[in-house]
């Protein structure tokens, strides 16, 4: 399947998002800036979620210097995330588009690496609220205008510490564990009924500040860029995709060389 997959990866045509609507938490750096310039490029207009106002505004002003589109930015802590504010959002979504084709839910926190016999409860609740519970709030908040589109698609970011428990990664590896459930368990209810395709990608070792918190002793230059992985993002938010659903991907599997 890899291969193959990989082969409608590299025919994916230019321009495959155009005019696709489409949301991405934790847009301010990393993967998600990465998603977001590349998907401006492929013609998409974006909706774009992230803690720091001068970092949206940031990317906001390279993709209007690079791409005709336009993209909504929302500065939001999503620690702090309600299903009341996730409707708001939605509202406003609805009003400017009508409709949503896709999400990336990539916004994530380490949390501290310790055991869970040590793990703060502070600490704890803020990873699962960022890293899980915003994702179900805007799920629950944007599934009918996912429905109102005819190829609607949400994809997650994952970690192999979230395929098999390692020590040490507390509520991180936790909240992965359940980001794979919630693709699933979504996946299962949302395809055979409607247009939505769900999926989850593990970036692997990717060049982020994540990355760096993580691994601090790890040279930079050694992990690829974010931007190596966009053609299977690119690929899983496109129309291509809807012969598949419920797939964890490693992006390391499909990266560019």
């Amino acid at each position: 399947m890899t291969q193959q997959l990989k082969s409608r990866i590299d025919a994916l045509p230019e321009q495959s998002l155009r005019d696709k609507v489409i949301l991405i938490t934790g847009a301010s750096d990393g993967i998600g800036k990465a998603a977001a310039l590349d998907f401006a490029a492929q013609g998409a207009h974006l909706i774009l979620i992230g803690r720091s106002q001068e970092k949206l505004e940031a990317v906001y002003d390279e993709i209007e210097r690079s791409s005709d589109t336009r993209p909504i930015i929302f500065p939001y802590d999503l620690n702090t995330l309600s299903l009341e504010v996730a409707r708001e959002m939605a509202y406003a979504i609805e009003q400017e588009y009508g409709r949503l084709d896709g999400v990336l839910f990539n916004a994530s926190i380490l949390g501290s690496k310790m055991s869970i016999a040590q793990y703060p409860e502070q600490e704890w609740m803020d990873v699962m609220n960022v890293n899980l519970n915003s994702s179900f709030y805007l799920t629950r908040a944007l599934l009918p205008l996912l429905e109102a589109s005819e190829h609607g698609r949400i994809l997650f970011t994952s970690s192999s510490v979230g395929r098999k428990g390692r020590a040490y990664w507390g509520a991180y590896a936790v909240s992965k564990f359940a980001t794979e459930g919630l693709m699933q368990t979504l996946a299962d209810e949302l395809g055979n009924t409607t247009n939505i395709r769900t999926f989850a990608v593990n970036p692997g070792g990717t060049r982020t500040n994540m990355r760096t918190s993580a691994y601090p002793g790890e040279n930079p230059a050694d992990v690829p860029e974010p931007s190596i992985h966009m053609p299977l993002y690119r690929f899983l938010m496109s129309s291509q995709s809807a012969d598949l659903n419920g797939n964890s991907f490693d992006a390391k599997d499909f990266s560019a060389s």
